[in-house]
């Protein structure tokens, strides 16, 4: 529970560390606002399209009577656009760091120069940059779509599907955004995915308590074009605990060639 609270405190830092920065902040809204104009277009689209796709997808229902007909295509078409909702959430975060890459960058220095102690610089051009963080959002969204499927597939379990799943669906989203948001300091440290997975699942409990309050954020329409800088921030205090050497050592853990061993046992 510690972990939890230690997660959504780094959250709270963050957006306090935008707000004492007023041009970096107005920088950061424009790629969260490119971002959601297009995801608005997408969302409207799903919703007008939604009860059409619940149709086309279940023929063997046209002949039922009423109420059922329209009950079964109407919890069919929730899903269907919760399943999109979803997606766009997780998917937001990925977009927006690949567009406002740069400057996500420049940020995340900021706060570790302020921070003190080292402050790690990118080796990678910003073609090559852009494209292994392309690379590693497409992983991380295979990732993301398997376990849609699954959770929308365990939506139609009566009770267990109206209760626990949405919850188990935000703890996936949060989990998920908060290793996309800290891919760009742990990036910056030549972390590599698996190597951030492996952090943060040693830490999920710091993660979910950053991730989740995140997610359902992000549910509010505008709400997440304002926190992606305050988030960026507050992730790359959280990477500086996660990559903190234990006592005594000189190198973080994430940078020890036994630290993939370790966070594992």
């Amino acid at each position: 529970m510690h972990d939890l609270g230690a997660g959504f405190g780094y959250l709270i830092k963050g957006q306090r560390w935008a707000g004492r920065h007023g041009r970096r902040f107005g920088f950061g809204l424009l790629p969260g606002l490119i971002t959601l104009v297009l995801y608005a277009g997408a969302l409207v689209g799903l919703g007008y399209g939604a009860d059409d796709l619940a149709a086309w997808a279940t023929p063997f229902a046209d002949g039922w009577a009423s109420p059922w007909l329209g009950l079964f295509r109407g919890f069919l078409t929730v899903l269907v656009f919760a399943l999109g909702l979803f997606l766009a959430v997780i998917t937001f975060t990925a977009v927006t760091l690949l567009i406002g890459q740069p400057f996500y960058e420049s940020l995340s220095e900021d706060v570790d120069r302020e921070e003190g102690g080292e402050v790690p610089e990118s080796a990678l051009s910003f073609w090559r940059g852009l494209w292994v963080s392309a690379r590693d959002s497409v992983r991380i969204l295979v990732r993301v779509a398997l376990y849609g499927v699954l959770l929308f597939a365990l939506g139609f379990v009566p009770v267990l599907g109206q209760t626990v799943i949405p919850v188990l669906a935000f703890c996936v989203s949060g989990f998920f955004l908060a290793e996309e948001v800290t891919s760009v300091a742990l990036g910056r440290r030549d972390v590599q995915l698996k190597e951030r997975l492996v952090l943060l699942r040693g830490r999920r409990m710091l993660a979910l308590g950053f991730g989740v309050p995140l997610a359902l954020a992000f549910l509010v329409p505008f709400v997440a074009v304002f926190l992606m800088p305050g988030a960026v921030a507050g992730a790359t205090l959280l990477v500086r605990e996660l990559t903190a050497p234990p006592a005594g050592d000189e190198e973080p853990a994430a940078r020890r060639p036994d630290a993939t061993i370790s966070l594992n046992k």
